[in-house]
This record gives structure tokens, sequence and C-alpha cells, in this order.
């Protein structure tokens, strides 16, 4: 699990910058710079805020979210594994490195029916290849492996963070 880190203070023009940013960045080709003016902050402010956030732990990341359905990627499975509670933070890390992974992460086992411990989300072209990707994850996992299943999307929904109130 990620260390958590202590709460931090912030000031009006923070709240002011993440409820600027959190549908996310404008979509110019100096988004710093255009919030910057609309905030009536200098274009390096909003950078060291931003980073300082990030360093504190107040915001995650700040990315590209891509829409995989529109650029092709159809074949979304969710692989479940059920592996050893012992190595599953090494194990876990292992496999949220892999290029093809979009998301790791430990949930809790829901004895006796859902064994799985281990959650990895794997999107591609077709299914074949989502199984190909499937089992890399498990030739890495070996033995701490007991067994694994895929889960394939049957419709987009629709993601959010959470939202702050402007």
């Amino acid at each position: 699990m990620p260390e958590l880190k202590p709460i931090v203070d912030l000031d009006a023009t923070d709240r002011r910058l993440m409820v600027a940013t959190q549908a996310g960045l404008p979509l110019v080709s100096r988004p710093y710079d255009a919030l910057a003016e609309q905030l009536g902050i200098a274009a390096g402010d909003v950078l060291r805020r931003l980073q300082r956030m990030q360093d504190c732990g107040v915001i995650r990341r700040i990315g590209a979210v891509p829409n995989h359905y529109a650029i092709g990627y159809t074949a979304n499975g969710m692989s479940v594994w059920d592996v050893d509670d012992a190595r599953i933070d090494e194990l876990g890390l292992q496999v949220g490195q892999l290029e093809f992974v979009t998301h790791c992460y430990r949930r809790p086992r829901r004895l006796p029916d859902w064994p799985y411990n281990l959650f990895a989300m794997v999107h591609s072209q077709d299914r074949a290849q989502v199984a190909a990707r499937v089992a890399q994850i498990a030739a890495l996992l070996g033995a701490a492996c007991r067994s694994h299943d895929i889960l394939y999307s049957s419709a987009i929904l629709k993601k959010t963070g959470l939202r702050i109130a402007g």
C-alpha cells in the first residue's frame, strides 16, 4: 500500500487551480499559460503549485487519459489473480510496470466465491491479444499465482474522480 502523506494547507489560489484543472487541462498549445491567465498568476507559479501539490500527494498525477475505444482498443480485460498475500506488493509493482497494463491494484478476497486479490487491466485490439498479454502476466507471477481469470468489458462506463465545488 502507498504511504499516506500528511495533510497539506492549500490556499485559495491552490483551490482555484484544482477546480480549473479537475476536468482536464485546457486544450490549447500552452495550457499552463492559459491557466495562469485565467487565475491571474504567472505560468511558472501554476507549474510550481501543481508540482508542490503532486509532491505532497494532493494530486496524484497530471497526464493524458485517452479514450481507448476511440483509438482502436476495443477488447478490454480485467485480469484477476489469486496470488500469495506475502508477495502481493512486490508482484503488484512488477505487473503494474508492464507497458500493456493500464492499472493494477490490490483488492480483498471475498471467500469462498472470490479468491482474487490482484487486479490488472489490459486493453487491446482483440481478445486473443488480451489473452496473450494475460499469459505474460501469468509467466511473470509464476508459482506465486494459484489461479486467474479475465473479465471482459461489456459496456463503457464514465469514470470521474473527486470533483471540488468552485
